[in-house]
């Protein structure tokens, strides 16, 4: 997936991937189908931007009925212009039809104010709009809108029909215009038992970050029955491991669909090197980076004794001392790699996790203050 696009010199992202795009055309279509049968129907698809959604609504239209495209001009730049042209190319007759108006998306409503006006003048039986995209915080007037792909921030896109002076029309995927921030993505690594788990939640809590968790997203995709899902339980179904593609695909759709956070704190995750340097790649095509990796330090002994007390309160009395030793050592064993790949990057931080847990995270927050 191509994440980022830069359009001269500006850089856009991801806001919504082509399989969401999908998705909400079907729905429009399908809810036209039931409302508009037995219906004369016309459609009007407002060109340049809507003649990508104007004809896949098309294709999925199950009664006969007509389309044309109209011509008219409102943007100029990433600001929209508030003027209007007169409609261009309107030859239909359209008395007493239901007029289907197609529109990639509205903002102010200035525009479709306009158009509404113009095509009152066709004396129509009823006009209908259906929009891919609106912007709610920009809208300005009262008129109703039958059908809404998606309602989205007062920010400037592109792809899939909208532009951006004449390029990214052809994007599969509908991206946003990035505007600088700082974004912090912390990594947070422990043994078991060394509070991993306290810290992450007062971490996210204090600064408003967003949990990512492996584990947590790949049982959700697998539940929904998402095309990652899908692919990982083939995956697991063979006994086999889910490939560190599909986990960084994971990682980069909770990302985007999270646009906006102020930070993500990851949660057992990157496990390897290989891991690690996707992730980094990843999150460089985005514009971002990790910005820290934090290490809570507890001696082993500690460890095993806090397991054992924490097996003891739970009833499980499958964890031995040989058994949480041996996943203490297979922790270490793992993200040893793990810590030395960030600590050449000068990202490394190591806190003592022994002692009182306000104190240890008075440590941490000290660090991510400065970031």
């Amino acid at each position: 997936m191509d994440s980022r696009k830069t359009l001269n010199g500006k850089d856009f992202e991801i806001s919504i991937p082509s399989v969401h795009i999908a998705q909400a055309v079907t729905r429009i279509a399908n809810q036209m189908n039931e409302d508009l049968q037995g219906k004369d129907v016309v459609f009007l698809g407002i060109l340049n931007g809507a003649f990508m959604f104007a004809s896949d609504i098309y294709r999925k239209i199950n009664f006969d009925c007509k389309i044309t495209f109209l011509k008219l001009a409102s943007y100029d730049g990433l600001d929209s212009s508030g003027t209007v042209k007169q409609l261009i190319g309107l030859n239909e007759d359209l008395k007493n039809k239901t007029v289907v108006i197609l529109e990639d998306i509205i903002d102010t409503g200035i525009t479709m104010d306009s158009i509404l006006k113009q095509l009152k003048g066709y004396e129509p039986t009823e006009i209908k709009i259906a929009t891919f995209l609106f912007k709610p915080d920009a809208f300005q007037r009262a008129f109703k809108i039958d059908y809404i792909g998606f309602e989205i921030p007062n920010e400037f896109v592109i792809g899939y029909g909208l532009d951006y002076n004449g390029l990214g029309r052809n994007y599969e995927h509908i991206y946003s215009f990035v505007k600088a921030q700082k974004v912090i993505n912390i990594l947070l690594f422990g043994a078991p038992g060394s509070g991993k788990g306290t810290q992450s939640k007062k971490i996210i809590q204090k600064y408003n970050l967003v949990h990512l968790s492996t584990g947590d997203i790949l049982r959700q995709d697998i539940e929904s029955n998402t095309r990652i899902g899908q692919q990982a339980k083939k995956y697991m179904a063979d006994g086999g491991l889910v490939p560190d593609e599909l986990v960084i695909d994971m990682i980069e759709i909770k990302i985007i669909q999270n646009k906006g956070a102020a930070g993500f704190v990851f949660d057992g995750f990157p496990r390897t090197v290989g891991q690690a340097i996707a992730l980094d790649e990843m999150l460089r095509k985005k514009g971002l980076s990790v910005s820290v990796m934090f290490a809570l330090d507890v001696e082993d002994d500690e460890l095993v004794d806090r397991l054992l007390k924490r097996a003891k309160i739970g009833g499980r009395t499958d964890d031995t001392p040989e058994i949480i030793e041996n996943r203490i050592s297979i922790y270490k064993e793992k993200t040893a790699r793990v810590s030395d790949y960030f600590h050449r990057q000068d990202k490394l931080v190591t806190v003592n996790g022994k002692g009182d847990i306000d104190t240890i995270f008075g440590e941490i927050s000290q660090v991510i203050d400065k970031l």
